[in-house]
């Protein structure tokens, strides 16, 4: 099974670039996205319900903010998942934030992590959110059930996980108190499935800015995950991230379950 999540930067822009054939080239069992910025009811047929491989649409699930053209996310599914629900908090779910898909073996949760802003002026708003994010987290496990958490966290965890840390320690997204956050959900013992592939490795980003065109240069930022609990961590086969897929300011990420 196949799990990309993408940081679209505004579903309709993507559909110009190109959306709904790359996700029937793509062909994966889910795809998550965050960052959609639309309403269903703005959309065309064919990014409300896109086909896959084999020209069947997929199903289709979406949150979006009360505010268009903001935030919101979507899950494309080949399977119907038994239960599709937001996450049960209305600050954060008029905002689009969260969809948690339940798929029987596991609930797969994708996120758009509030941006902290400048100054830290929605850093309280972000780490209420994260801790909202790590007490469904906490409840899935607590059930002995699985889950896999995917999306733009707005955060780099260390300072492998963005090429200019040290200009960075008062930026929004590297602030001590979010990496503290990461910190506590890792030390929890959930698992950022790509540092479990690639520990230590350097120049692996999934977030660049367009203002210094600095994809060219490879100078980005870490910040799309998917995180599992560790006893799912033996169906991961492997975790990467797609740079060379265009569209936006992010790239995918993906994740191969066994």
């Amino acid at each position: 099974m196949r799990i990309i999540s993408w940081n679209v930067n505004g579903i309709r822009a993507a559909e110009k670039k190109g959306f709904p054939a790359w996700i029937r080239d793509e062909d994966a069992d889910i795809v998550c996205l965050q960052e959609t910025k639309a309403h269903p009811g703005q959309l065309s047929p064919d990014l409300l319900r896109p086909a896959d491989g084999s020209g069947k649409p997929y199903y289709s699930y979406w949150s979006s903010a009360r505010k268009k053209g903001y935030s919101g996310v979507a899950v494309y599914s080949k399977t119907e998942p038994k239960d599709v629900q937001p996450l049960g908090i209305p600050e954060f779910d008029g905002e689009g934030r969260v969809l948690r898909a339940d798929f029987g073996e596991f609930v797969l949760i994708t996120a758009y992590f509030p941006n902290s802003q400048e100054a830290g002026v929605r850093l309280a708003y972000k780490l209420a959110f994260c801790d909202a994010i790590l007490k469904l987290c906490d409840s899935i496990a607590a059930e002995k059930r699985h889950f896999v958490l995917c999306g733009d966290y707005n955060i780099a965890h260390t300072p492998i996980d963005l090429a200019r840390p040290d200009e960075n320690e008062g930026s929004a997204g590297y602030l001590p108190e979010e990496r503290a956050w990461m910190d506590r959900f890792t030390g929890a013992g959930y698992i950022d499935t790509f540092r479990h592939f690639h520990p230590g490795e350097i120049g692996h980003y999934s977030w660049w800015s367009y203002r210094t065109r600095a994809r060219e240069r490879n100078e980005g930022w870490r910040i799309d995950y998917h995180c599992v609990d560790p006893a799912f961590l033996p169906r991961v086969r492997r975790a990467v991230i797609r740079p060379d897929v265009a569209g936006s300011d992010h790239c995918p990420v993906e994740l191969e379950l066994l």
